[in-house]
């Protein structure tokens, strides 16, 4: 049963991160290369879509991995599944603070109500992505540095 938790929750980490990865270096550069009405009305979509799904995914990562480090504490690599852990409670906290409120107002903005600055920032919101995006890639690396 312990083996089933390692996997599951890894896999669903993994799985998080490559959906991220692809928002960071796939979607918003396509989106990017299209004109400004697509690329706003694209990412107030996705903003939209993956803002209602990507908090229970971080939550429900986060328990898993809680539930590892606990149940499997006297295992080998328990250290590195409580780093993955506080490495996802920061990608938490950092979306919470820092992307979250950006999302909020990107994912109601129309081409006719957005902001003058919209691009600018698009831009600080791809900046703190790709930070977030390299600690859940530490995170997941740990985990499967954990498995091994």
């Amino acid at each position: 049963m312990f083996n089933a938790l390692e996997i599951v929750t890894t896999v669903l980490v993994g799985l998080m991160v490559g959906v991220e990865f692809s928002v960071a270096f796939v979607i918003n550069r396509i989106l990017d290369a299209l004109p400004d009405d697509s690329n706003q009305r694209g990412r107030s979509h996705g903003g939209r879509m993956l803002g209602a799904v990507m908090p229970v995914w971080y939550i429900g990562s986060l328990v898993l991995v809680a539930v590892w480090a606990f149940v499997g504490w006297q295992h080998d690599g328990a250290g590195l599944v409580v780093t993955a852990g506080a490495l996802l409670i920061l990608s938490v906290v950092m979306s919470l603070l820092l992307l979250v409120p950006i999302n909020n107002q990107s994912k109601t903005w129309t081409t006719e109500n957005r902001p003058a600055d919209w691009k600018e920032q698009m831009n600080r919101w791809d900046r703190f992505h790709y930070v977030r995006v390299a600690v859940i890639v530490a995170a997941f690396a740990l985990l499967v540095t954990a498995l091994a």
